[in-house]
């Protein structure tokens, strides 16, 4: 049988980036989707709220284009796929960066009006033998299954990209290797929720990883700094153009930048 092998398309001086990135209407996601655009990425900023989306754009300015895409919703993803095909013929880079920590942010007091302590009391409800499967379900359709359905559905656009690259955008509190070490600062906190979330979104990853191997299609993940969003009630200790510097950095990676990754900043490694 031969094997036909299609010459890499690279990106010339005369075109420009085209990608999406999800959950980008607010902290990490806008930031980079901000940062992309001033680079000379056209970026389509996915928001689950088309609303927030255009405002979000408009804010950032030329180069910036709403989507409306909700990742735990088939037919918006679908949805979000088609426009970009209409209207641009491929995706070149894909940020899966939309997440949840919880679904019980609604109700809780201004932003950094005790934010700290709604974390401390999340924490313990989210233990092990305490850990609401409810919330689970929400947070793991979210973290694991939306990124899993977003990278399936912009799958044949980006085999038609120039360059193509993956970022996922998780977090180190995933890391098994760091949470088995009882010295880790965060062993104590590894429960079923959040954190065994981003543990199975990195294996996804992995998985992405494996399957595209042979192809020219990179994938890295990513681990944001612990920066404060809306994520983790505003708790966060870096600020947003802080904590999403490692994320534009690999988003801006050249065709010759490598694949594979699993890093935090300033590319330093991440055990899985």
């Amino acid at each position: 049988m031969w094997t036909v092998h299609r010459p890499r398309k690279r990106v010339s001086m005369s075109e420009t980036r085209i990608a999406l990135v999800t959950g980008a209407n607010q902290g990490v996601g806008s930031q980079v989707a901000k940062e992309l655009v001033a680079s000379g990425v056209t970026v389509y900023v996915g928001s689950r709220n088309l609303e927030r989306g255009e405002a979000a754009a408009a804010e950032i300015g030329s180069g910036a284009i709403a989507v409306q895409i909700d990742v735990t919703d088939g037919a918006s993803i679908a949805a979000a796929a088609e426009r970009i095909r209409s209207e641009r013929g491929r995706l070149d880079l894909l940020v899966n960066n939309a997440g949840i920590s919880n679904t019980r942010r609604s109700g809780m007091p201004p932003e950094g009006q005790g934010d700290k302590a709604f974390m401390e009391e999340y924490m313990k409800s989210s233990k092990t033998s305490t850990a609401s499967l409810e919330e689970m379900h929400a947070v793991w359709d979210t973290n694991v299954f939306g990124t899993l359905a977003v990278y399936q559905a912009m799958l044949p656009l980006l085999r038609d990209g120039i360059d193509a690259r993956i970022v996922n955008v998780s977090s180190e509190v995933g890391s098994l290797a760091l949470n088995a070490d009882s010295s880790h600062p965060y062993h104590a906190r590894f429960g079923p929720i959040y954190p065994a979330s981003k543990a199975a979104e990195n294996a996804i990853t992995l998985a992405i990883m494996i399957e595209l191997e042979s192809t020219d299609i990179k994938v890295n993940l990513v681990s944001p700094a612990f920066t404060a969003t809306n994520l983790n009630a505003f708790a966060g200790t870096e600020s947003v153009e802080d904590g999403s510097r490692e994320v534009v950095r690999v988003a801006l990676l050249g065709p010759d930048g490598p694949t594979g990754t699993f890093t935090r900043w300033e590319n330093a490694t991440i055990p899985w």
